[in-house]
């Protein structure tokens, strides 16, 4: 999918109580789960397309569980750039995530480092690390699914998790040499 104006785009505006706030927060972090990004005080915005659509029902679910209402509706266009204004929010928070996911590749890779550094080669360091790159890897399927451009900070993010991988494959090479009868550390 690209940018273009031909993608329709909805407002979702949550209105819930102010207490309990677990209730607003709820609601908030669904529709930041699922990838909507803020349009205005109190109104959101996502593409109309299942990937983000498909919860929206559990978010007027946890709306109304708080005493609050949804409103979902489609943004039409009264200029040529109105749109352009939805879109480019969105687009700039998914570049913000790419970014904060590089970022989070670059932690990994240094938390490698250092445990090479430390001759830390444990199996159980090793589990540790390959939780965390199942947790990246667990991030970029999420950022890739609700991905409406194809921007070239997301191929510089998926180049980034391939690297992280080879290297833990690297790292874990040096654990079973080092606990494996017969092998020699090389």
């Amino acid at each position: 999918m690209t940018t273009d104006t031909s993608v329709p785009w909805l407002l979702v505006i949550p209105k819930v109580p102010a207490e309990p706030s677990r209730h607003r927060v709820a609601v908030w972090r669904e529709l930041r789960r699922v990838g909507a990004v803020p349009a205005a005080s109190g109104a959101w915005t996502i593409p109309d397309l299942p990937a983000f659509t498909e919860a929206l029902p559990t978010v007027r679910e946890l709306a109304e569980r708080g005493g609050g209402t949804l409103a979902v509706l489609t943004a039409a266009s009264h200029g040529d750039d109105d749109i352009a204004v939805l879109r480019d929010a969105f687009v700039a928070a998914r570049i913000d995530e790419w970014e904060e996911f590089i970022a989070d590749c670059g932690k990994f890779s240094d938390e490698i480092d250092r445990e090479i550094a430390k001759q830390k080669f444990t199996f159980g360091e090793l589990e540790e690390e390959e939780q965390s790159l199942e947790r990246l890897r667990r991030w970029h399927r999420d950022m890739r699914r609700r991905n409406v451009a194809e921007l070239d900070v997301t191929a510089a993010a998926t180049q980034r998790l391939e690297d992280v991988t080879e290297k833990l494959a690297g790292y874990a090479e040096q654990v079973f040499a080092a606990n494996l009868p017969g092998t020699s550390q090389g």
